[in-house]
């Protein structure tokens, strides 16, 4: 592949799709409708980062609401640490007056304060359980991730904003819990992960990461795709099991799989599709750049400092194809795709939701 000039001054974009070149596939493991192909890389970074569990263990980190009155959309982190605090896309944070997941990643400056977007995951809650935020040992459901990144990007690239459709997010929880036998008083999110914990604690089990391991091509019932990459192989490690059991879910709650194998070339075609997308860049929330792709039945999103893509997401259905053989729509433009279809969905929930797309 050559998706990318090697000299002189790389934009944010370019370290994106240099990243992608850079990986090798190996060989597949496959637990109960969960296939994860793992990827190296001759790429790695130094960058020096708390991960925010090892900030909030030691007290050198701590995440509240903006106000007693508290935003919705908004939190404050407070990193009292002498280096960044690396908050992941999806990660799940408990307690103050409402569940919340990060709407994308984020590298926090040291001895500082900053103000992060988010998006609820427990609409029935609007009252203080906690002080402060706590971190689970989950990222938000896979299907979930997708469609909050393609909204947030869209967001980005027509507002400058970095909020999510959050009407489509308790939708698309609703939805999860009903799927999964899972209700909960306040429609949180973590009642479907604690519902299904031993289930998911075997998906773990099941998948280990190996020494030089920075990422990871993830297959939900042999048709939905993700991608999670990591400058370093430390921070992999430390996020597979959340990783799986955010795609593990997915498996349980998908009621038909496809007795399609998937295969190397299969997960090559989706990095090359990821590689090949439409890419934007936009000053990050904290430090670095926020990237975003586009591409044939892909949305993606990555942050890049100092050279480095700290860490690369990114996701697809399959492409169906017209008769004719034209694909039939980009990830804005629908294509049947569940999350796929951003402004459609975003118009067809402005009436049920009084227009509270944040």
């Amino acid at each position: 592949m050559d998706h990318v000039k090697t000299a002189g001054h790389n934009t944010a974009a370019d370290h994106v799709k240099l990243a992608i070149d850079a990986l090798a596939l190996g060989q597949p493991a496959t637990h109960r409708g969960l296939t994860v192909f793992p990827l190296t890389s001759g790429l790695t970074s130094s960058l020096r980062y708390l991960l925010l569990e090892e900030g909030l263990r030691k007290d050198l980190v701590t995440i509240g609401e903006i106000s007693e009155g508290g935003s919705v959309p908004e939190l404050v982190v407070e990193n009292r640490a002498d280096r960044p605090v690396l908050i992941v896309d999806g990660e799940e944070l408990v307690g103050a007056k409402q569940n919340r997941v990060a709407n994308l990643t984020m590298l926090i400056p040291a001895a500082g304060k900053t103000i992060i977007p988010v998006s609820c995951v427990e609409a029935g809650r609007w009252s203080y359980r906690t002080p402060d935020f706590d971190v689970t040992d989950r990222v938000m459901n896979a299907r979930g991730r997708a469609e909050k990144l393609s909204s947030v990007r869209h967001s980005i690239r027509e507002r400058g904003s970095r909020r999510s459709d959050q009407g489509r997010v308790w939708e698309s929880i609703d939805e999860e819990a009903a799927a999964l036998h899972a209700p909960s008083e306040t429609r949180a999110m973590s009642a479907m992960f604690e519902r299904h914990k031993d289930t998911l604690d075997d998906y773990v089990g099941a998948v280990e990461a190996a020494p030089d391991q920075v990422g990871a091509v993830f297959v939900v019932g042999g048709r939905r795709w993700g991608l999670d990459l990591f400058d370093q192989p430390a921070t992999f490690a430390a996020f597979l099991p959340k990783l799986v059991r955010s795609y593990g879910i997915d498996v349980l709650g998908r009621r038909t799989r496809s007795r399609e194998r998937p295969s190397e070339h299969h997960a090559q075609e989706f990095l090359d599709r990821i590689a090949a997308g439409a890419f934007d860049e936009h000053p990050a929330v904290g430090i670095g750049r926020d990237v975003g792709v586009v591409g044939e039945g892909v949305v993606a999103g990555a942050l890049v400092a100092n050279e480095a893509v700290v860490h690369l997401t990114a996701f697809a259905e399959p492409v169906r194809r017209r008769s004719g053989g034209n694909p039939s729509g980009s990830a804005e433009s629908g294509g049947g795709r569940r999350y796929a279809g951003y402004r459609q969905r975003r118009d067809a929930l402005e009436g049920r939701y009084g227009g509270r797309s944040s």
